[in-house]
């Protein structure tokens, strides 16, 4: 399995960016994909994900400005994040939950860096 982070890069703040992920060699039935973050110092966090069933969920930092969408037959997930601030500098990662017989397994991509910087 393999998940292919873009759409990275600079931005000043209140700007926007969309970020993709493609996966690829994903043979499991797919739960769900999203993103998780992690800037330095801090924990990675999820922070939104979208199951298979179009079920969208955030962590409350980023409900209004971030939304995340999926074409999850075609293993594809997005994230347009607007209204970007400095809180929002981090590395970018797309993961998706497989399931197969009952067990779960996770997969990361290997992120993009988003920094949101004046």
């Amino acid at each position: 399995v393999q998940l292919v982070e873009s759409g990275g890069g600079l931005v000043q703040p209140g700007g926007s960016l969309r970020l993709s992920c493609t996966g690829s060699g994903i043979t499991l039935e797919v739960i769900a994909m999203g993103w998780y973050r992690q800037s330095p110092g801090k924990e990675r966090e999820l922070i939104a994900t979208i199951s298979n069933a179009n079920n969208a969920d955030y962590i409350d930092s980023v409900k209004g400005r971030f939304i995340i969408s999926a074409d999850i037959p075609a293993h594809e997930v997005y994230l347009q994040m607007n209204n970007l601030n400095t809180e929002d500098s981090a590395v970018y990662y797309c993961y998706a939950n497989l399931r197969k017989r009952g067990w779960d397994f996770d997969y990361w991509g290997q992120g993009t860096q988003v920094t949101v910087s004046s």
